[in-house]
């Protein structure tokens, strides 16, 4: 898994905290990798990558949109529920530089389209996605 992400119609204290906590949700699910089979012998199993996570929305209750209300608001998660991403498709995107762990807010025409690129660009870095245990999801069927 690459990332999760909560869609609503619009963004405010209550739909941050929400998506924070479904976020820090998927974070603590368990995730396997297997060795990777191919024709030369076998890989190691691929480590596990950060789960991305963020808020996707047309619009803000907040006035401006991507102001001190939404800083205080993703600043108040813990470690499992950051959110990387956000898109407010009305008035810009925001996304957490992974080094530093600050805010970068951008508001501009086609917000959309930059938040796409940001979270395109940032998945290039995480490469091909680890080799299932299958068979671990399938325990769960006799259960």
């Amino acid at each position: 898994m690459y990332a999760a992400f909560e869609a609503k119609q619009a963004i405010n204290a209550e739909l941050v905290r929400y998506a924070q906590n479904k976020v820090a949700s998927v974070r603590k699910l368990k995730r396997t990798s297997l060795p990777i089979p191919h024709a030369g012998g076998t890989f190691p199993p691929k480590l596990l990558i950060p789960i991305l996570g963020g808020i996707l929305a047309f619009e803000s209750d907040w006035s401006p949109a991507l102001g001190q209300p939404l800083a205080d608001a993703l600043a108040a998660a813990d470690d499992d529920g950051v959110l990387d991403f956000g898109c407010v498709a009305a008035h810009g995107y925001f996304f957490r530089d992974q080094q530093s762990g600050t805010i970068e807010t951008h508001i501009a025409g086609k917000p959309a389209t930059g938040f796409l690129f940001r979270l395109i660009s940032q998945l290039q870095f995480s490469g091909t996605v680890p080799m299932i245990d299958v068979q671990a999801y399938a325990r769960w069927l006799t259960i």
